[in-house]
């Protein structure tokens, strides 16, 4: 969808709602999920942590819980990462985000990155739960995101995602658009990190994005209706 086309309500459904800071406190993911809520976001990403409490305050909603896997550096074992994911989708989450072993990357050992990827999607899909890759595209060649774009293709994941929000760098077009030429219509592609105002907003669903993962969706929506406020 091109952001011409986009209603406050149908770019609130684009968010992944997000609070990842390790000191939350449970009054801070109450105000996670009633903003959510209020908003009509897709998800809330958070902590393996918070599932079950953030679970409980969006019950009977139609906002998803996502747990966020080897984060943020992705340097678990895989059977780490394996227990992680089939815990998270037990307490209640109904999508994963999972960060990449970029060690493997740098090695080309590209084997055991699609054997990784591989296992943690069969397990969000036996819970029928949406799986996003995070590749953290600041540490990377263009070849390397070519290359873990290609082994999600072949492993028919759900979402290649550009960032963590926690790295040197977050989400740039040049990168979404890379991401979206590989995979097409076999994948779709979240864009997360330094997403905090309209204008960045707009520029990475133009560039293929279909989510957006920020902590400033309140302040992008005000910006979009101002914009749209503007134009009438």
């Amino acid at each position: 969808m091109k952001s011409d086309n986009l209603t406050e309500k149908t770019l609130a459904a684009m968010f992944d709602h997000t609070q990842l800071a390790t000191d939350a406190t449970e009054e801070v993911m109450k105000k996670l999920c009633d903003e959510a809520r209020e908003i009509g976001a897709a998800m809330v990403a958070i902590n393996p942590y918070w599932v079950p409490f953030c679970k409980e305050q969006l019950k009977g909603t139609g906002v998803h819980v996502g747990s966020a896997i080897g984060f943020p550096l992705g340097q678990n074992t895989l059977a780490t990462k394996l227990f992680e994911t089939r815990n998270s989708l037990e307490e209640g989450a109904d999508e994963i985000d999972y960060m990449i072993n970029q060690s493997m990357v740098k090695a080309g050992d590209w084997a055991n990155v699609e054997k990784e990827m591989k296992e943690i999607t069969e397990i969000s899909h036996e819970f029928h739960a949406p799986c996003k890759v995070i590749f953290e595209n600041c540490n990377l060649t263009k070849e390397e995101i070519r290359k873990i774009a290609e082994i999600a293709k072949k492993v028919g994941i759900d979402y290649v995602k550009t960032s963590t929000g926690k790295g040197k760098g977050g989400a740039t077009v040049e990168d979404v658009k890379l991401m979206k030429d590989v995979v097409g219509d076999a994948c779709k592609v979240k864009a997360a990190g330094g997403i905090r105002d309209w204008e960045t907003c707009k520029a990475m669903i133009d560039a293929g994005a279909e989510r957006i993962g920020t902590s400033s969706s309140l302040k992008i929506l005000e910006e979009f209706r101002r914009s749209r406020e503007q134009q009438s």
